[in-house]
């Protein structure tokens, strides 16, 4: 198949490039770094199936030749980011996925977005199921990301209604692993960094606020199930094993080798007390659950991290 990834340079974009790439498809990567990284897909460059266009989805595009399936994965996507960058969130969820869905559109396409599981807010209801409508501040600070991505959720949808557009739609929680941008603010590079290089954990509020972490091979296994499925409602991506903020900082510092003193700062407005995905629809629709253990997982993150922080500048 040949396959458009918007957002391409980033965390999980790059993962699902390698994913395709070893599947034997031709893929076409799209991204305007604002958040994404080249280092990321450096190691790409020369691959015979593989091409580059740099370039904001914001802005129409057109690519030559037919297009099989696009994954739309670009977005700001961590609270650093998209709080510095609200406006660039908002229009990406907006104008770059209808820019995303017409060329699906003209190409007749298969399109996935990636959507959150901030769609969800600060929930009432737990665990999260896809029929839940979310908890959420539409005017707070991370209204700039959640809305952008209701948002886009409507618009797929509108798409799939009105021009029978094959759609998928990913609600993706907490995901970890290599290549994550270690200074995004984000619980898992915050903790490996500061555990690794023994400074301060940082953990905000009294650290019993949950999580459920699900590495990155396991994300992109279910992003490429939910492509190839006739499924267009929602369908949530995450690990169902849920740990509180604090018992996750003395995971990753047992696991770091760590004598790191765990602080406490104040809670960001709007932060979510709890998250945690059910996952019975990916079960069914996909045969899809997570495999890889959270201790295994940041095992392996962690030994990216200490590659990554011993490079200079890091």
């Amino acid at each position: 198949m040949r396959i458009l990834i918007a957002g391409a340079g980033g965390f999980i974009g790059s993962h699902v490039c390698d994913r395709l790439l070893g599947e034997g498809h031709e893929v076409i990567g799209a991204d305007n770094f604002l958040t994404g990284s080249p280092r990321n897909i450096a190691h790409l460059q020369g691959h015979a199936r593989f091409s580059l266009i740099r370039h904001d989805i914001i802005e129409p595009l057109d690519v030559a030749g037919p297009l099989d399936v696009i994954f739309n994965l670009a977005s700001p996507a961590s609270p650093k980011d998209y709080l510095a960058h609200p406006i660039e969130t908002l229009r990406t969820g907006a104008e770059g996925s209808r820019n995303l869905l017409e060329l699906a559109l003209r190409n007749g396409a298969r399109y996935l977005l990636a959507s959150t599981s901030e769609c969800y807010g600060d929930p009432l209801e737990h665990p999260q199921k896809e029929t839940y409508w979310g908890h959420v501040n539409p005017v707070g600070p991370r209204s700039c990301y959640d809305e952008s991505k209701r948002y886009a959720e409507a618009l797929t949808m509108a798409y799939h209604r009105r021009h029978g557009l094959r759609t998928h739609i990913a609600r993706i929680f907490n995901t970890y692993g290599p290549r994550m941008q270690h200074d995004d603010g984000r619980i898992v590079p915050n903790f490996i960094r500061q555990a690794l290089r023994g400074e301060p954990m940082t953990v905000y509020g009294d650290g019993s606020q949950t999580r459920s972490f699900c590495y990155v091979d396991d994300l992109v296994e279910g992003l490429v199930r939910l492509s190839r499925s006739e499924e267009p409602w929602p369908v949530n991506l995450g690990n169902p094993e849920e740990m509180t903020v604090l018992e996750f900082a003395r995971m990753i510092r047992d696991l770091a080798g760590s004598r790191s003193a765990i602080v406490f700062e104040p809670l960001p407005e709007d932060d979510p007390q709890r998250r945690r995905p059910d996952i019975g629809k990916a079960r069914a629709v996909l045969g899809w659950s997570p495999r890889i253990g959270v201790e295994e997982g940041l095992r392996r993150t962690m030994e990216w991290f200490r590659k990554e922080l011993e490079t200079p500048g890091a």
